[in-house]
């Protein structure tokens, strides 16, 4: 019997011929990817918008009430301040009812100068401040800071001697260092007869740290013809405008 010869497979024909063909990608198939199985099953599910919305609004307004508070606290306390003008011992730069905006830190980058309107902490000795709750206290904080109340322990009034000047008033006119001052600013009744008193002062120097204010309505201002040189260190800012009422917007 003859052997029988091998035979030799037949190569694949037609679309079949793709069928043993080795893929040489790099790429894992689809199938062949890890799956990733999260061991939280809440760390895969996202939380719906509506549970993220905002407070209820009776949760959310006293927190911005609180937070509105807190701002004009901290404006009123290191930056602006906003002072209501009582009297009319500054006119007629400053009318009753005036608002003016004070810069408190207007001498912590610079010097005070003479013609600074400032505001100062009331110089006279032992003026006492009312008893208050802390309620009133706060509200009465607040109504300062945006000029609806007026301050009950400031000043307001004009530099017109530094330290080593020597002020004088003669017939209620302004002498520093002997030489007449020109002051335009003056209240058009504010050089009454020499009867008025503190029309005729001084001389007085100015001491170190110190500063002597002045008021424009001379007849009518307790300024410091009464309580003399006021510390530098009690002056609470410069104040720089006028912000109301709107027909009398300007700068000092």
């Amino acid at each position: 019997m003859t052997d029988a010869t091998p035979v030799e497979p037949a190569a694949p024909t037609g679309s079949n011929r793709d069928d043993h063909r080795v893929d040489t990608s790099l790429e894992p198939t689809t199938a062949e990817l890890p799956v990733t199985v999260p061991t939280d099953p809440e760390a895969s599910t996202v939380e719906p918008e509506a549970k993220r919305g905002a407070l209820p609004f009776w949760l959310e307004l006293p927190l911005l009430i609180g937070a509105a508070l807190i701002v004009a606290v901290v404006i009123k306390t290191f930056l602006f301040q906003a002072f209501y003008i009582p009297s009319g011992s500054m006119k007629e730069t400053l009318q009753i009812n005036d608002r003016v905006f004070v810069n408190k830190i207007a001498y912590s980058i610079g010097d005070i100068a003479i013609g600074d309107v400032v505001v100062f902490d009331d110089p006279r000795t032992g003026f006492a401040q009312p008893d208050e709750g802390v309620v009133d206290a706060a509200l009465r904080n607040l109504a300062e800071s945006v000029g609806l109340a007026t301050p009950q322990s400031e000043f307001i009034k004009r530099v017109v001697g530094l330290p080593g000047d020597s002020v004088e008033l003669r017939a209620n006119q302004l002498y520093v260092n002997g030489s007449m001052v020109d002051e335009p600013y003056l209240a058009p009744d504010a050089l009454p007869p020499s009867s008025c008193p503190g029309s005729d002062f001084g001389p007085v120097e100015v001491p170190a740290e110190s500063l002597f204010v002045m008021g424009h309505n001379r007849c009518h201002s307790s300024d410091g013809r009464a309580f003399g040189p006021i510390p530098i260190d009690d002056v609470v800012g410069k104040a720089f405008v006028i912000i109301w009422p709107p027909s009398r917007w300007g700068g000092l």
